[in-house]
């Protein structure tokens, strides 16, 4: 069905350009060169949009451009719980950001984990960064009690046998005898520490140091910053659904499949 241009609404040009994009007039070359789509659709000449309803994509990585949209990387400290509240009292990873309308963390790093976490109301982006299809990498440096063998490096690197199943190929480097980096894009509970386990060199200290592209040594614990378009771009580019035999995307082939992890419980 051909695009039909709204009377009412913002220039699409204008949208992007808020977004990050670029100017106006790169982004008016993005659209006649055939990159940008509005609901699906490629859009005719003097598309407007609203920002509200209308979903605006560029290369097929979905554009923040609905109005209020806040996304932060905080650097969650030990003893901070990722929820929006909590009945305990605890302090929780939301506190740590500027107060003002509703923002909760994308996925969790439990209370004696630490490190980077997005914290947002971008639903959209969350979805993308959560769901187990999407696959987005995270990183972790992982302090572990004695110092595990070659074997047991490998063990991580080909996968480990957990009581929810085998997990997929991890990349990891030996830093030190007894630290790890350790590279997964699954989202199981706790994972990163089950495979620790497994191998017989429980966790001592674990430390998130990157979320897919996104990374920020200079970010001290307990501290946060806005991301940049960029980065929310980077972010939401990275997350792209993994194809099935057959050709059809994860996400696609896992909807309304019953069991599974369902969204990203994480991985520490």
């Amino acid at each position: 069905m051909p695009d039909r241009a709204p009377i009412e609404g913002e220039r699409l040009q204008k949208v992007m350009a808020r977004a990050g994009v670029g100017s106006r007039r790169l982004c008016e070359a993005l659209i006649a060169g055939g990159r940008v789509t509005v609901n699906g659709t490629v859009p005719v000449p003097g598309r407007r949009v609203d920002t509200e309803v209308d979903r605006v994509e560029l290369d097929g990585v979905p554009l923040p451009v609905r109005s209020g949209l806040r996304h932060y990387l905080v650097n969650k400290p030990i003893g901070v719980v990722c929820t929006a509240s909590d009945t305990h009292g605890r302090p929780t990873v939301v506190s740590l950001v500027p107060c003002g309308g509703r923002v909760y963390p994308v996925g969790r790093l439990d209370r004696d984990s630490e490190g980077l976490i997005v914290v947002t109301n971008d639903g959209e982006l969350a979805y993308r960064l959560t769901h187990p299809s999407y696959g987005v990498d995270k990183e972790y440096l992982v302090e572990v009690e004695g110092a595990p063998a070659p074997g047991q490096v490998r063990r991580l690197r080909q996968g480990v046998e957990l009581a929810d199943g085998p997990t997929a190929p991890a990349r990891v480097a030996v830093v030190a005898p007894s630290l790890l980096r350790i590279v997964i894009h699954e989202g199981r509970n706790r994972q990163v520490r089950r495979m620790c386990e497994a191998i017989g060199h429980p966790v001592i200290r674990l430390v998130r140091t990157r979320i897919g592209p996104i990374s920020d040594p200079s970010l001290s614990p307990g501290s946060h910053r806005s991301l940049t378009p960029d980065e929310v771009r980077s972010l939401a580019g990275a997350a792209r659904p993994a194809t099935v035999p057959g050709g059809s995307s994860a996400v696609a082939s896992s909807a309304g499949r019953p069991g599974g992890n369902g969204p990203d419980d994480d991985a520490e």
